[in-house]
Parts: C-alpha cells; sequence; structure tokens
C-alpha cells in the first residue's frame, strides 16, 4: 500500500498593519534589528530601504539571518505550534521542526514600510485522504498501533504542501525490522 508523507510550510506574514500582541512584538524588535543590521552594509547611510541595500552592497543578503536573531525568543514561546492554523474544531495542531525569516520591505525612516515573513515548515505528517477541501493527516509514529489519531484541516491561504515522499508501507515496515 502506498502512503504519503508530507511537509507543510506556513507563510506568515507580518507588517505595520497587525493586530495580534505577539506579532506586534516580532514586528518591532526585527525593525528595531535590521536598523541596527544594516549599518555594516550601509556604512555611509546612502540607501535608506531594505531594497536599495541589497542591490547595491555585497553580502547584504545576510540581513535576513541576522536580523532572525531579533525573533528567536518569540519563536520559542510558540513551543513548536505553529500558530494561526487550526484544524475543523478549530485547534492549534500542526507541530513545526524549521522556521526561515525573510525580510519582505523596510526603510529605516518609517517603521510602517516593515514587513517580514516567517515561514514555518511542519514535522512530516502522513496523509491519509482528502476529503472535499480538507486534508485528512496525522502524526507519524514510530509504533503499528491500531489506532491513529488525525486532524481534518483546510488548506488556507499561505498555507502549502513544501515537500511530499510516497513510499510502499509494507516495504518500509519490513526494513524497519530487518
Amino acid at each position: 500500500m502506498s502512503k504519503k508523507i508530507i511537509t507543510l510550510c506556513y507563510r506568515k506574514i507580518i507588517d505595520a498593519t497587525s493586530t495580534n500582541p505577539w506579532d506586534q512584538y516580532v514586528f518591532e524588535d526585527s525593525f528595531a534589528e535590521f536598523k541596527m543590521q544594516q549599518q555594516f552594509y550601509n556604512q555611509e547611510g546612502k540607501y535608506q530601504s531594505f531594497a536599495e541595500i541589497r542591490l547595491n552592497s555585497t553580502g547584504s543578503e545576510q540581513l535576513h539571518f541576522l536580523v532572525s536573531a531579533a525573533i528567536t525568543g518569540y519563536i520559542q514561546q510558540l513551543n513548536g505550534i505553529i500558530p494561526d492554523v487550526l484544524d475543523n474544531l478549530g485547534r492549534r495542531f500542526l507541530t513545526f521542526e524549521n522556521f526561515k525569516f525573510e525580510l519582505i520591505n523596510s526603510d529605516i525612516q518609517n517603521i510602517a514600510k516593515h514587513k517580514i515573513a516567517v515561514n514555518f515548515f511542519s514535522a512530516p505528517l502522513l496523509w491519509h485522504d482528502t476529503i472535499g477541501e480538507q486534508l485528512l493527516v496525522s502524526q507519524l509514529q514510530d509504533t503499528e498501533a491500531s489506532e491513529t489519531f488525525t486532524n481534518l484541516f483546510e488548506l488556507k491561504p499561505f498555507v502549502s504542501i513544501h515537500s511530499i515522499k510516497t513510499f510502499n508501507s509494507c516495504q518500509n515496515r519490513q526494513e524497519r525490522y530487518f
């Protein structure tokens, strides 16, 4: 029997219009860190925007990574649960293993132009079925339990299947035991 293991990606966009307190803290602290870190790539102060710095300063692609340090504490507060993605019962269920921070836009003089994304990559999920517009998935388990707990959820905007792996479950079971 063929099964599919999927990894989801949720792209959380945060900007000046974000109202959630967690989002606001991430927004403000990432802007402050951007203002500090951009100085290394903009020592003469010629550029105002992130786009100008990226176009004109060698190595400035490191700003994504450098600014991400300001939000790692907030990421830890999530306790490995992706925010905003709910199952059909209204519960947050999706765990993440990795995230990637991205500066979309910023301006050293205008916080209103600051815009970032946090891309969350889920732990691998077993994709059982598609029911209407919803996916039926479960967390991967090492044991061959007779009962599997599942979540049913709809792929909303900014949630996508990042990767997919198909395998033969009978073949895989044999390889695990031999």
